[in-house]
């Protein structure tokens, strides 16, 4: 039987029980509206840990102020279902009042990462996201921290901040789960019309595409970002593309040149719906 827990000090001590026994904690942060991302993040974290704990909270610090937050998906009890099945051993659902209680004043931010890619459309996001993070890793006090690769820039970030805070946790990257189509997972996705759906595929095809002539040194580095971009916007659904290019994929600056390890990352909106993908290109070079 799952165990929930909603009061940050009651999971705080439950981990310092766990961690006591000499046992080892996995734990995925989600915000809910789960897919099969987000359970396959579970799936792998109960493989390599005695205990795994799930989070579920719709973080406000990471919405701006035009952003989804009140029509964000929230589907708790199948969420809840989900993470039975997959032998979750705690859910932590906490209340927003207890993460941020009044007067909060207090905010993690990764200086640099935070204002690249998505950072430059979104101002501020990256810091809701350090915050809320660095919080639920100090009250799950985990082993182990699952992310998912669809994120990229978000998992780099918090992979920055764990080596500057000096918290002794390891960073597990897992692949991005797509549909059939090719189409990366996301709760977002429920926003689309059925047109929009299909004109979503356009970003993997790029992705893979460009790839592909990538690593066959078929296109020069610098040629990429207008290639991607020309392609993706053949789709007439695209109505506008926040960035599409090539990066350097610790720093996240873009690249002139290859490296053993390159970026293919694309940020738009169709409709009223942003969506995010990208790609790692390993190079013999």
């Amino acid at each position: 039987m799952m165990e929930r827990i909603r009061i940050p000090r009651i999971m705080q001590e439950t981990s310092k029980r766990i961690l006591l026994k000499s046992k080892s904690i996995g734990f995925v942060p989600t915000m809910g509206a789960l897919h099969e991302g987000h359970m396959s993040l579970i799936k792998r974290a109960r493989t390599e840990n005695d205990v795994v704990v799930a989070s579920i909270f719709v973080n406000p610090l990471q919405f701006g102020a035009n952003e989804d937050l009140q029509s964000y998906p929230r589907t708790l009890e199948r969420d809840i279902e989900k993470l039975e099945e997959a032998q979750t051993d705690i859910l932590f659902l906490p209340e927003e009042q207890a993460i941020y209680p009044e007067g909060f004043c207090t905010y993690v931010s990764v200086e640099g990462l935070s204002e690249r890619l998505c950072g430059a459309f979104r101002k501020g996001h990256f810091t809701g996201v350090t915050t809320v993070v660095c919080k639920l890793l100090n009250l799950v006090k985990p082993t182990r921290l699952y992310l998912g690769q669809k994120d990229y820039q978000q998992m780099q970030i918090i992979k920055k901040m764990t080596e500057h805070l000096n918290m002794d946790i390891d960073i597990v990257g897992c692949r991005t789960i797509r549909e059939s189509d090719g189409l990366a997972m996301s709760s977002r996705n429920s926003y689309l019309t059925p047109k929009e759906r299909q004109a979503a595929t356009v970003i993997y095809r790029t992705l893979s595409a460009l790839s592909e002539l990538i690593v066959k040194e078929a296109i020069p580095c610098i040629e990429v970002p207008a290639l991607m971009q020309k392609l993706i916007s053949e789709e007439p659904l695209v109505d506008h593309i926040q960035y599409a290019g090539i990066y350097d994929a610790e720093s996240l600056t873009p690249l002139k040149e290859y490296k053993k390890i390159n970026l293919l990352a694309v940020a738009l909106k169709l409709g009223q719906t942003r969506l995010i993908d990208n790609m790692l290109v390993e190079l013999k070079c």
